[in-house]
C-alpha cells in the first residue's frame, strides 16, 4: 500500500510539472511530464485496485 502512495504522489508532481512547463512554454517538458503522469497515475491505481478493492470483491 505505501507504493500506490508513493506513485500517487509521483503523478501528482507530474501533474503539477505539466502547468509550470506550459507556463516556460517548454513543450518537450510538458510532454515528458504527461507521459510520467499517465504512467504513475495508471501504476498507482492498478496497486491501489490490486491490493484494496480486488481482495474484497473476490472474497479473499
Amino acid at each position: 500500500m505505501v507504493l500506490a502512495l508513493i506513485l500517487l504522489a509521483v503523478a501528482i508532481v507530474c501533474v503539477i510539472a505539466i502547468f509550470r512547463e506550459f507556463k516556460r512554454q517548454n513543450m518537450f517538458g510538458a510532454a515528458f511530464s504527461a507521459i510520467s503522469a499517465l504512467v504513475f497515475g495508471f501504476f498507482s491505481i492498478a496497486t491501489i485496485y490490486w491490493e484494496l478493492i480486488r481482495p474484497l470483491v473476490t472474497g479473499e
